[in-house]
């Protein structure tokens, strides 16, 4: 996966798997939503691990068959225009344009440590054609194809921290091809309550150039391939309103280099369509060229009207480490717990995470606090206008779009 940035960018920004891009199909729901993300370590020295976007999703924007989705964080936009039934009833055409800062950064991590010295700022724009096709028109669960190009390019500027001694890569561009099937689905919200996909995945990176970089130790590939496929279910019990989620995500690479590697760490589960979340850990501390990890939650409310919610997670992980950044031990494993709020306007998390297995200067273990924050704009526009005008009628809209 990508190189994390200051302000990861979430579900459909760009980069190879985090932050991911993009759903199998142009989603068809309206949506109007303000994401926060924010992992805290307290131990040691590690990267800003925060996100903050506006996303909006317009179908029926300009004609009925077109769709907007914008995302839009403090550094970086990422759009995409899709258009129903080009190719045909069952095939639709995407057309993305993507741009701005820190998006391409890489933040150096080795045993457990951030090396500042040996990392660097990271900048990009990117183009890009999708073709999303449905393959079982009528049936209850979609199964969905997508086939993309991505022609993005690539900056880069050292830190106040960076080695003078530490050359960064040139300047270059990069193809990008990804094609997948999707199963089912899940929406780009915090904690979905109903989801289920089986996904399998391929992405190749074609570059202009290799080359070798930093004190001569490491090696910008030519082309990198990434194969992985994830298996989701999350439910809540209709009596008991308990509610779980779990997945299994699996990846294999040929030629990865620090750019391309899978990157497991932190619990952002909206900093990537496919978050490789260990909570306790920094954000994407481990590097893997081949991994699968096992993780989940369950949240069990603690007043009748679900509003308030305790959470238990966990997730542990094999892998087999990037050449350079290989550490003692293959497993990786974490445990958290937190306060969930949630009403039909704001979903509001604060937890905790353990890293069972991270490495920090004490030996095993680190402490993480966190916290994730979804507020529904448009239905928190709805209660707020939708509120009987009184005397104190801006007290009760604020307190009515608060509770609900």
């Amino acid at each position: 996966m990508i190189g994390p940035s200051r302000w990861c960018l979430a579900v459909l920004l760009a980069g190879w798997l985090g932050p991911g891009h993009a759903l199998g199909q142009i989603d068809p729901v309206k949506r109007e939503l303000l994401q926060f993300g924010y992992n805290g370590a307290f131990e040691g020295h590690s990267p800003l691990a925060a996100y903050a976007f506006y996303y909006l999703n317009r179908p029926g924007f300009l004609e009925t068959n077109m769709t907007l989705r914008l995302a839009v964080a403090p550094t970086y936009l990422d759009s995409e225009l899709g258009i129903k039934h080009v190719l045909g009833e069952l095939t639709d055409l995407g057309i993305g344009v993507a741009g701005g800062g820190y998006a391409d950064s890489y933040y150096e991590i080795r045993g457990g440590k951030y090396i500042p010295s040996e990392s660097f700022d990271g900048y990009g724009g990117e183009t890009s054609l999708s073709l999303y096709h449905l393959f079982n028109p009528g049936q209850q669960i979609p199964l969905n194809g997508m086939l993309r190009g991505i022609a993005h390019f690539s900056t880069y500027d050292t830190l106040e921290q960076t080695a003078p001694g530490f050359s960064l890569p040139d300047n270059h561009g990069t193809l990008n091809v990804r094609t997948g099937l999707r199963f089912g689905g899940r929406e780009p919200t915090l904690f979905p309550s109903l989801a289920m996909e089986l996904s399998v995945w391929y992405e190749g990176m074609f570059r202009t150039r290799n080359q070798t970089y930093g004190f001569g130790d490491r090696q910008l590939e030519p082309h990198s391939h990434l194969v992985w496929a994830e298996a989701l279910l999350a439910y809540t019990f209709p009596e008991l309103k308990h509610s779980f989620y779990l997945n299994l995500t699996a990846g294999t690479s040929v030629d990865a280099d620090r750019f391309s590697a899978y990157r497991l760490g932190a619990l952002l589960p909206m900093a990537s369509e496919f978050p490789l979340s260990l909570p306790g850990y920094y954000y994407q501390e481990i590097s893997a060229s081949r991994f699968v990890l096992l993780g989940g939650n369950y949240i069990v409310p603690l007043d009748q009207h679900q509003r308030w919610n305790v959470s238990v997670t966990a997730a542990t992980s094999g892998v087999d480490y990037l050449r350079g950044l290989e550490q003692p031990g293959h497993w990786h494993s974490g445990v958290g717990a937190g306060v969930f709020y949630t009403t039909p306007s704001w979903r509001v998390m604060v937890g905790y995470g353990y890293g069972v297995d991270a490495i920090r200067s004490g030996g095993r273990g680190a402490h993480s606090i966190g916290i994730l924050v979804q507020l529904d704009l448009a239905h928190a526009k709805e209660v707020f206008y939708n509120e009987s005008p009184s005397q104190f009628r801006g007290l009760q809209r604020i307190f009515g779009v608060l509770g609900s």
